[in-house]
């Protein structure tokens, strides 16, 4: 993309022209867990196909459309589904649904995804909460020109993840019963799964689980200075952890069993980002 601060602007209106809703929150739901759109109210579905300048998702499980809508009378943006490197796409790509949820006027984000555990306190079908993650893939979304009026050519990454964001979490998992953990997230490209030693190396450096997506949007969204909460379904443990093979049915079938409570979650969370004074 030669402009992608004109082109970002261009979807932004197409999407806004569609809905009176205009929400302050966006998401992106990972593999398995495209679910929670659908329980949105007065929404309005915009296939990505439509939306000027941003690419199809291939992914299996992912639906591939904007959905805009309310949980319960909080309006938000969905992404169901995202784009990843192993489709084929630069990392710009796979972020400019970020960049049209800044020139939409979405100032916060959550972003979820499954993961493959090997934190040993994880058990398969566990909700995380990212504090920190460790790029692997390669590739970085602000690599190029710096667009200023995106932001600035060096943001910071101390705080990616919101603490304050993963505090709500945590407070409205308990009221739900759920215990939530937190840690680090390693991405790689994809799509082969990790080997046993590529799993060893990633916790030696300190990562608990991974996956092939949510980095490269992190990145771009605190750039814009979006701010995020990013939460992992441990959908499989981690090659070398059981001695089984990985599969992509497993993370399907995972992602099914946990709707209910994930979709609970996010429920629950939603009020509280909403009363948040810095994206009002």
């Amino acid at each position: 993309m030669d402009d992608q601060f004109t082109f970002a602007e261009a979807a932004a209106k197409f999407i806004l022209a569609r809905t009176p809703l205009r929400p302050r929150i966006g998401l992106v739901l990972g593999s398995g867990l495209g679910g929670f759109a659908d329980s949105l109210t007065d929404a309005v579905r915009i296939p990505y196909s439509e939306i000027p300048a941003l690419s199809r998702s291939t992914a299996i499980g992912h639906a591939g459309q904007m959905v805009i809508g309310k949980s319960s009378a909080v309006p938000v943006a969905v992404m169901q589904g995202r784009l990843h490197l192993y489709e084929g796409y630069s990392a710009q790509q796979i972020t400019f649904p970020m960049r049209v949820f800044g020139r939409m006027g979405i100032r916060s984000v959550i972003l979820t995804n499954a993961a493959g555990g090997f934190n040993l306190n994880y058990q398969q079908g566990a909700l995380v909460l990212i504090r920190d993650h460790i790029n692997l893939q390669g590739a970085n979304p602000l690599i190029g020109a710096n667009d200023d009026r995106f932001g600035l050519r060096f943001p910071d990454m101390t705080h990616t993840y919101a603490k304050d964001y993963r505090q709500a979490a945590q407070q409205e998992g308990r009221q739900l019963g759920m215990t939530l953990h937190e840690g680090v997230y390693a991405a790689l490209p994809g799509p082969s799964y990790e080997t046993p030693a590529e799993i060893n190396y990633l916790r030696v450096i300190g990562a608990d689980l991974v996956g092939m997506s949510t980095v490269l949007e992190a990145i771009a969204a605190r750039h814009t200075e979006i701010k995020v909460l990013a939460i992992s379904c441990v959908t499989n443990m981690a090659a070398g952890i059981l001695d089984q093979p990985l599969s992509h049915q497993e993370v399907m079938e995972t992602g099914e069993r946990v709707k209910a409570s994930f979709e609970a979650l996010l429920h629950a969370i939603l009020p509280r980002i909403a009363s948040d004074k810095e994206i009002v």
